[in-house]
């Protein structure tokens, strides 16, 4: 029974660590909140049950305050993009026999026509609707990209040999949110210790 319940535990991580991403937006006031949880999805009242595990989410370029939301981690930053990673949200967890962890990489605005993050999802204009995929600085051709609209629809696309995405024409108004990972086996150390799978998550929000 005891082994059971192990296992069942950590299914039940790694089950959260692949459907969740973390992703930036600004709030009413103006605000970065960072966010854990399933976009394409409603939110439950108070946010992601998951939402405890994202503790202090690392800012790029930028420092404040980090104050807890209701599902949403806050921070009074000036306008403009918005970087942040987190290595130590979920704990590493069995996966085919092997310890599995995850780094979540998110940026909120498209103002920027750089990436910064070692995995990243940049404009290739200044607010243009045609993003390359980086890692490393590098270009990543022929990867999965997912765009999540404010609706909650969730459209599946490719990067093409450079890299690179165009999104269709955007009807709604609102929130969207660009989504990609890459999966990678090794020697990594994490926070909590090392595994021999890691997935990288990066998100890029914006408003149109």
């Amino acid at each position: 029974m005891k082994k059971l319940l192990i296992a069942a535990l950590a299914l039940g991580t790694a089950s959260l660590a692949q459907a969740h991403e973390v992703w930036i937006e600004r709030g009413a006031n103006g605000a970065a909140q960072i966010w854990l949880g399933e976009p394409e999805l409603p939110l439950p009242a108070g946010g992601d049950p998951a939402f405890p595990s994202l503790k202090a989410p690392k800012l790029i370029g930028a420092t404040g305050t980090q104050t807890r939301g209701p599902g949403y981690i806050e921070v009074a930053l000036p306008a403009g993009d918005v970087r942040a990673w987190d290595d130590d949200v979920f704990k590493p967890w069995d996966e085919d026999g092997k310890k599995a962890g995850v780094i979540y990489y998110a940026r909120s605005g498209r103002s920027e026509a750089k990436a910064v993050m070692p995995f990243e999802l940049a404009p290739v204009t200044a607010n243009g609707n045609r993003f390359v995929l980086t890692r490393d600085g590098k270009p990543v051709a022929k990867e999965d990209v997912s765009l999540v609209s404010p609706g909650r629809w969730q459209l599946a696309l490719k990067t093409d040999d450079k890299g690179e995405v165009v999104l269709p024409a955007l009807t709604e108004k609102g929130r969207y949110i660009l989504k990609a990972s890459v999966k990678d086996e090794g020697d990594f150390t994490l926070p909590a210790g090392k595994v021999a799978v890691l997935s990288r998550v990066t998100t890029t929000s914006f408003i149109n």
